[in-house]
């Protein structure tokens, strides 16, 4: 069985370098047309799960399947921090961030909150999908919480790891537990012209 997980199409704030957390604008229109070549790629598909956030939603539409919402697959909580340019946050609380799993922003969410929950709501996938194709539209975040699921490794990984829009991870779960089959895959995406 193969979980596929995949990161939502572009918005005007990932373009724009913001911080996106719970914020919760549409794509543009290179996000659609990401949305269109993602669901191409892993069409047909069975189970469409996503986030509470539009920009799930919009690419998940894409596939034609019902979507099953999922609260354990939504962004990080950025708090105070949620639509600020990433170059706003000072150099020294970078570092602090990327020190420490349990450090949230202001009004926030840790690394390690996020991560919990998105490895439950993978353990609950995991039982129920052994003859399923099950794509989970998700947000930066949970695809790097998946990553350290898969890969059983802590939540520092999420800083050492790039996730593209519209990319998709692979993860098999057999009887040895989860393994990693694919990571930021963004083939599909090949001679799409970008706005």
């Amino acid at each position: 069985m193969v979980l596929i997980v995949v990161r939502h199409g572009r918005t005007e704030a990932n373009q724009s370098g913001l911080l996106l957390g719970r914020a919760d604008p549409a794509l543009d229109s290179y996000g659609h047309r990401q949305a269109a070549a993602l669901a191409d790629a892993l069409a047909p598909v069975d189970r469409v799960v996503a986030s509470p956030l539009r920009r799930t939603h919009q690419t998940a539409e894409a596939f034609g399947r019902p979507i099953e919402v999922d609260e354990r697959w939504i962004e990080l909580d950025y708090g105070e921090w949620d639509g600020r340019p990433v170059a706003d946050v000072p150099a020294e609380t970078w570092a602090a961030w990327r020190a420490d799993a349990d450090y949230a922003p202001p009004g926030g969410e840790s690394l390690a909150q996020l991560g919990a929950r998105v490895h439950a709501a993978l353990d609950e996938l995991a039982s129920q999908a052994a003859d399923t194709t099950i794509v989970v539209v998700t947000h930066v975040s949970p695809v790097k919480a998946t990553l350290a699921w898969a890969l059983g490794v802590g939540h520092e990984v999420a800083w050492r790891s790039f996730v593209a829009t519209a990319s998709v991870t692979r993860v098999a779960v057999g009887p040895g537990g989860p393994s990693l089959h694919g990571f930021n895959d963004v083939i599909h995406l090949e001679g799409l012209a970008a706005d």
